[in-house]
């Protein structure tokens, strides 16, 4: 069996296995198994929402006997105070959460599909709140400001001997704005846009900037020439304050 109907097949079984229980109202299927299935491939896992009845939550995942009867897991690591990351011994990998319907009102996602549900499930349940279905884009200034700055305070603690920090504002804090100015400078290609985690599929994209990048993540012993490459890339593309750009070269 290929890894993309073993995904499918498995989160069937999982609506099946929480049917039986009674303990749940619902399986929500998220990312490439939810409303994005055309983006399934042999590298996908499964993400996915339990909605559990009043006063089960705790129980689901206190004792992950639904997803164990099923096929046995590897491994399973509870990595917040709603869910889980598990890997079951053939290779499907699972990121889930499990929620009461008072819950989901504050919980932010991307529309899903309900893959199971029991009769007296309310949809409404499964659709994010309004607030979460558009997360606030700030404004172009606010971007490179962030970036410059960013690039200001990484290179001053790159010079101070905190090699590590200054990789980290440089490399992953300045290059983040970076990802989110990419559709104000090239349009977007094929690709569907992640609300939430902007570098996701930013390759297929934006592969004008992409192609930009290496220069931008050098590594760690490569921070000055990472933050000359950012510095360079939004020079070419934005207006810069002149007094912030003089500080940042002093420092490069």
């Amino acid at each position: 069996m290929d890894h993309v109907t073993l995904l499918l097949q498995r989160l069937e079984q999982i609506g099946a296995s929480l049917a039986e229980m009674g303990k749940a109202y619902a399986l929500l299927g998220l990312g490439s198994v939810g409303e994005s299935r055309d983006r399934l491939d042999q590298y996908s896992d499964l993400d996915f929402f339990v909605i559990a009845r009043p006063g089960y939550k705790r129980e689901l995942i206190a004792d992950l006997s639904w997803l164990s009867r099923i096929a046995p897991l590897g491994y399973a690591f509870l990595n917040s105070a709603d869910g889980y990351k598990a890997l079951y011994e053939d290779g499907v990998f699972c990121e889930f959460a499990v929620f009461e319907p008072d819950e989901m009102s504050a919980i932010p996602f991307a529309p899903g599909r309900i893959v199971w549900s029991a009769p007296d499930f309310d949809p409404r349940l499964a659709i994010p709140s309004p607030k979460f279905i558009a997360p606030k884009e700030h404004g172009t200034e606010w971007l490179i400001g962030e970036a410059l700055t960013n690039l200001y305070v990484g290179l001053g603690r790159y010079r101070r001997g905190e090699k590590l920090s200054g990789a980290y504002f440089i490399q992953s804090f300045a290059l983040a704005r970076i990802v989110d100015l990419a559709d104000r400078i090239e349009t977007p290609q094929a690709g569907e846009r992640d609300r939430f985690m902007g570098e996701r599929r930013f390759e297929q994209r934006h592969p004008l900037i992409a192609a930009e990048l290496s220069e931008m993540l050098g590594g760690y012993d490569r921070t000055i020439e990472s933050a000359r490459a950012i510095l360079a890339f939004l020079e070419r593309h934005f207006p810069i304050n002149p007094h912030l750009r003089d500080a940042i070269r002093a420092l490069l």
